[in-house]
């Protein structure tokens, strides 16, 4: 092997004064400290610009762009800056030296002058570009280490996603997110994969195809694009108040295939036959790749479980903590981040750790945080979340024009777009039909199967091969047309279906009584079984908000149980409010005060009514009719009495009565 050495050799003699080059040594140190001050500095005025522009948007109402894709449109102008309009001049010292090689060596030592320096791989540079060595040099300088983006960019993006999930509204569609999750992105991966493949095959026959690529590289492929990300449809669903169990579906589905899809990614990466041929199918290969796919999941899983219940214990433990909130939240936060690193280090999944710990620190250690606690650590990962995604945003337009290994194939392209729509399809449709959803509903999903950052940071992470330098220049596209197209026409498509709009996710989780709640309980039960055990053992145990274990437990227990049960404890017992026990309706826990008549529900959903003050027996449905007639009816569940307002002005409204309203408000 020739290897081509680009050196940088010092214009100095071999009699000149060592000082002499300490001082160009430390000019040139100075120069690059400008020069990455100057980078990081375009970075930070492209967000400066992004939140700008986005409070103009939020202004004027504008919903067809979203934030992430303004961060992108302005990635993409400065880099079409930097790569055109931008030239460094010539450096007259630098040379170009040959010598016989085997391999690219990471270190390099030259003797220059009987001196030695030591040089560092940067990566290859074809012919053509010797020239525009200073150039590239400086485009080398805002390309960013890909694991910049993993132990930095995404802790943040998916702990802010487990820590603010609305668990009620989760836990409430389970059933349809993990069918969408885990068996939805597994069949989207092998129909991109397989159709992907097709496209190489033809790529080869015509003699378009520059390099190898193996059917385990399609794989990779479809693995990484399987990963949704809509974060700008949901931006749009929360403005709009659109329906709780939609919103659901959609983020629910969209953190946890997240983790999904880098598991599976690794999977493929592991799969190795044996033999010469690694890229042949071998049964015993792939059973180790399943096996490795459960292995880094689960393990993952419990540890991210794990460190949550550890620092709730801390919380709970050290009370007085509460006392200084400014050391709570930063212990809070570095144990939160700590979890992603330490799954990295041990062989796990960080993006999988990182999310289940934020669902668990949620649930448990949240009640022990003191109140300014609380809010600290929502608007703390909140700007994180923010920031990080938009610059994510904003890099990936930017990357665009800086990377210099692009492989744009026409017919890999076009493809790609095909087989992500079919693997889309095949994904949402034969899933929602098995969980009954409808249909309105699955077109929009169908529609918001947004690619975004993570897609764009397991590509990314790997550009060695003529194979992962196209699937990379192709997902940068694919990411681009789902967020300005799909993006863009969110509200249209909501408009186009007949979705609700301005539904208040509280008062609908009641209003459907006898319709959606008899539904949710019976698909519930083991959700229910888990929240009488977590609710009457777990929360007393690593927080202070459960009922006392003293209540819970057997009596030959009581002496265990006073020492696990907290003083906060016993002062909160008459407060306890849990935002999970409303998903938990057992048989008569609902009924419908109607004036002086009650209606409620038994175990087959019919409809009993209670005897009136007058004493004249009215049936459910005379009662119905009558109260319809009045303005308010009350909700009482477990004791707790609700007025909800029973006007026409005030139910949900269609997408244009929506947007006329606000507009008449403003």
């Amino acid at each position: 092997l020739c290897l081509s050495v680009y050196l940088s050799i010092p214009s100095l003699s071999v009699s000149e004064d060592s000082a002499m080059e300490n001082i160009v040594t430390e000019k040139k140190a100075e120069e690059s400290h400008r020069q990455d001050s100057a980078d990081l500095l375009v970075f930070i005025l492209l967000l400066t610009l992004t939140i700008l522009t986005i409070w103009l948007f939020k202004h004027r109402r504008c919903r067809f762009l979203h934030e992430t894709g303004l961060a992108m449109i302005y990635g993409l102008l400065v880099g079409v800056v930097l790569r055109y309009a931008i030239h460094v001049p010539s450096d007259m010292n630098n040379v170009t030296l040959s010598c016989n090689v085997n391999a690219s060596p990471a270190t390099l030592l030259v003797n220059v002058s009987g001196k030695f320096y030591e040089y560092t791989l940067k990566g290859e540079i074809s012919g053509s570009e010797i020239n525009d060595i200073q150039d590239n040099e400086m485009l080398r300088k805002v390309t960013f280490d890909p694991e910049v983006f993993f132990n930095i960019l995404l802790p943040p993006i998916i702990f802010h996603a487990g820590y603010s999930l609305k668990r009620r509204h989760f836990f409430r569609n389970l059933g349809s997110i993990l069918a969408y999750a885990f068996v939805g992105t597994v069949v989207s991966c092998f129909i991109i994969g397989l159709f992907m493949y097709g496209c190489v095959l033809l790529m080869k026959q015509i003699g378009h195809l520059g390099g190898d690529f193996f059917f385990t590289d399609c794989l990779f492929f479809g693995a990484i694009v399987s990963a949704t990300d809509p974060v700008t449809v949901l931006a749009i669903f929360n403005e709009l108040q659109v329906d709780a169990d939609l919103y659901a579906l959609l983020f629910g589905e969209s953190v946890l295939n997240d983790a999904v899809a880098l598991v599976l990614s690794s999977s493929i990466v592991a799969y190795q036959p044996e033999g010469d041929n690694t890229h042949t199918f071998e049964a015993m290969a792939m059973l180790k790749s399943f096996g490795v796919f459960l292995g880094v999941f689960s393990g993952s899983f419990a540890l991210g479980v794990a460190t949550g219940v550890v620092t709730a214990l801390i919380s709970f433990t050290f009370t007085k903590l509460r006392e200084l909130p400014l050391l709570e939240t930063a212990l809070f936060f570095l144990m939160s981040w700590s979890t992603f690193l330490l799954a990295e280090a041990c062989g796990f999944t960080g993006v999988v750790a990182v999310l289940f710990c934020g669902m668990t620190q949620a649930h448990y250690t949240f009640n022990n945080l003191s109140p300014e606690s609380q809010d600290r650590t929502k608007q703390l990962f909140e700007l994180l979340n923010f920031l990080a995604e938009n610059f994510i945003f904003s890099y990936m337009g930017l990357t665009l024009f800086t990377f210099h290994n692009h492989v744009f194939n026409p017919i890999f392209i076009v493809g790609a777009f095909l087989a992500v729509f079919l693997g889309r399809a095949a994904n949402i449709y034969p899933l929602s039909f098995l969980n009954k959803i409808t249909s309105n509903f699955q077109h929009m999903m169908m529609f918001a199967g947004l690619r975004g950052a993570m897609t764009f940071a397991l590509s990314i992470r790997d550009t060695a091969t003529y194979a992962r330098q196209m699937m990379f220049s192709t997902t940068l596209l694919v990411v681009f047309f789902t967020v300005w197209i799909c993006g863009g026409g969110t509200t249209p498509m909501l408009s186009c279906q007949k979705i609700r709009v301005g539904v208040d996710s509280d008062q609908e989780n009641f209003v459907s009584v006898f319709g959606v709640l008899s539904t949710k309980q019976e698909s519930a039960w083991l959700f229910r079984i888990w929240y009488n055990f977590d609710h009457n053992y777990l929360k007393p145990i690593l927080t202070h908000s459960g009922p006392p274990l003293t209540a819970t437990l057997p009596a030959c227990c009581g002496p265990l149980a006073r020492c696990l049960t907290s003083p906060q404890a016993y002062e909160n017992e008459g407060q306890l409010k849990d935002s999970d026990s409303d998903l938990i309706l057992n048989d008569g826990d609902i009924s419908l005060a109607y004036g002086d008549i009650t209606v409620s529900t038994d175990a087959t959903g019919a409809h009993t009514s209670g005897t009136p003050v007058g004493g004249v027996a009215v049936n459910s449905d005379e009662a119905l009719d009558r109260e319809l007639a009045f303005s308010d009816h009350e909700l009482v569940i477990r004791g707790t009495r609700l007025v909800l307002p029973m006007d026409d002005s005030e139910h949900p409204l269609p997408l244009d009565s929506h947007r006329h309203k606000n507009e008449t408000m403003s």
